[in-house]
């Protein structure tokens, strides 16, 4: 039996790749020749492909190469997110996919998917896509970006370092082969964030590889219906249990919650009371909060274009290194959010009866990225807080109070309607009907119903966590869909039998005036704001100067 099967297949593949390479450097004009003589037909393949960070270079080369040599790749990556991704599908480079999130490909993916030219593993939580790295979807390549290199392979991958640490773990101790675009290679870089001994090349790129500026949200666009939601969270949920430790999904209902803090929050006498500690990208709309001594601390899963120098400046209240800048993990702040946070409040496209709700619909396939693993309940949790003891005792109040198992609040807010006046409640998510259409064993359900506890919308908050049964809890989400299908099609004496109880609570029932509502009350109504709360720290992209 020969034991060193796969470090000779890897020893070969070095030796391959090194007659095009001065030590572990490699020219970027021959990036591509290096992966063909590194890369079989058929191996997995790991391209960064994160959620923000994305391998640019390596993915132009690997799509150039000659299809004789390279084929019938398996890709496993957290984001399809360029063009050149699903390139090497149309192009017959890969065959497989297993992946996490692809929101910017999401209507071309689905397309691909139902055309025949993907043959789909599974659409995965970041995490589970970790996992199973380091046991049935190990890389055989690795592909990834960093800011920097020296001459020994070390790389600093700055603040983005996202999925880096986990990818190369998983490849380089298990003989795979580990290639690294930089932006520069230089003689000393500022930390050490990857050891340059599970670096096998590096390859200096012409420009900064590409970084989506995925959680900015222009207050600007905040509309007083998401205004009225997040009054409505702050003082219907956020306040109740006293959340501290908690997660805020993308989208402008949570970045209007972020900029209530500092004004309506504070009226409430809320400061110091809920909303300190974050696992959270450093999201722009959260300086106003961060400014005014709310916020504590934030771990986060990457980091945010524009904000390197805000967070150089705020040491204490993120994670850095000795050279200043942000140290994100996607995996350990994934963990962060799924055993140390209390609440997960994120949207959603669709939401069913049950309270069932995907990011997929049959034009689109989004993924999921993060949020099951943040809005899921995780059983595995034993360490008590407040906020989790008093979910549980809601959902169980027959149980002994030691025997009882506390809750995660994990909260779904929207509008009844979303964009193109489309429903944000259905009878039946898509996501059964593409599990149909592609014979899909697991319909891609991106929360299941049994882990939400409130659905918020401007109809009102519909505590779950109170249903006894799932005809009260059917009636509760009815009840908060407002005149979609689904509101219209209500028991209005059961709602009304759900409010006396306070299943189903209203904004008068919450003490919100409508006449209040108004975008004055965000502590910052413009980009520009934030910049001036900032200190003129935060440098937003282009794209988001109007001035």
């Amino acid at each position: 039996m020969n034991w060193q099967r796969h470090r000779e297949e890897h020893l070969a593949r070095i030796k391959a790749g090194s007659a095009l390479a001065k030590g572990k450097i490699v020219e970027a004009r021959d990036a591509t020749r290096l992966l063909e003589a590194v890369v079989r037909p058929g191996d997995r393949v790991c391209l960064e492909g994160d959620n923000q960070k994305q391998a640019d270079l390596l993915s132009s080369a690997l799509l150039a190469v000659d299809r004789t040599k390279v084929n019938n790749l398996h890709m496993v990556q957290s984001g399809v997110v360029l063009p050149s991704h699903l390139d090497l599908f149309d192009h017959g480079i890969a065959k497989r996919l297993d992946y996490a999130y692809s929101g910017p490909q999401s209507a071309r993916i689905a397309k691909m998917l139902f055309g025949g030219k993907i043959e789909l593993g599974a659409v995965h939580t970041y995490l589970e896509l970790f996992a199973r790295y380091f046991i049935d979807l190990t890389p055989n390549v690795a592909l990834i970006a960093a800011v920097s290199a020296d001459r020994d392979g070390n790389l600093y991958t700055g603040p983005n370092t996202e999925d880096t640490p986990t990818v190369v773990e998983a490849t380089a101790f298990k003989d795979g082969v580990v290639i690294a675009q930089v932006n520069e290679i230089v003689d000393r870089i500022p930390r050490v964030d990857i050891p340059g001994d599970r670096i096998d090349f590096v390859v200096e790129a012409d420009k900064p590889f590409f970084v989506e500026p995925l959680f900015t949200r222009d207050p600007g666009a905040i509309t007083e219906t998401q205004i009225l939601t997040a009054m409505m969270a702050i003082k219907g949920i956020y306040a109740p249990y006293g959340v501290k430790r908690l997660n805020h999904g993308i989208g402008f209902s949570t970045a209007a919650i972020e900029l209530l803090l500092p004004t309506f929050a504070d009226k409430l006498g809320l400061r110091g009371k809920i909303a300190s500690h974050f696992a959270l990208n450093p999201h722009p709309a959260l300086i106003p909060a961060i400014e005014s001594g709310w916020v504590q601390q934030i771990h986060s899963f990457g980091s945010e274009v524009g904000m390197d120098d805000y967070i150089r400046a705020r040491p204490d209240v993120y994670f850095t290194g000795a050279d200043g800048s942000l140290r994100s993990n996607r995996a350990f702040s994934q963990v962060a959010g799924l055993y140390a946070c209390d609440m997960f409040i994120g949207s959603t496209l669709q939401i069913d009866l049950d309270g069932n709700s995907s990011t997929i619909t049959t034009q689109r396939i989004a993924g999921f990225g993060g949020a099951p693993n943040m809005g899921s309940d995780p059983r595995g949790r034993r360490h008590p807080s407040e906020p989790w003891l008093q979910a549980g005792k809601e959902a169980d109040p027959d149980i002994p109070a030691p025997l009882r198992r506390g809750r995660k609040l994990v909260v779904q807010i929207g509008e009844t309607f979303g964009e193109k006046n489309v429903p944000l409640f259905v009878e039946k998510l898509d996501a059964l009907a593409l599990a149909e259409k592609l014979k899909l064993d697991l319909a891609p359900v991106m929360i299941y119903g049994d882990d939400v506890t409130h659905i918020v919308t401007e109809e009102g908050i519909a505590n779950l966590l109170l249903c006894r049964d799932s005809r009260e809890r059917e009636q509760a989400i009815r009840g908060v869909a407002g005149y979609t299908d689904v509101g219209r099609a209500r028991d209005k004496k059961m709602v009304q039998h759900l409010r006396e109880r306070g299943v189903i609570r209203r904004p008068e029932d919450l003490g919100i005036d409508l006449l209040d509502v108004d975008r004055n009350l965000l502590a910052a109504r413009s980009i520009k704001d934030l910049v001036r709360w900032s200190g003129g720290l935060y440098s937003p992209p282009s794209k988001f100067r109007n001035w």
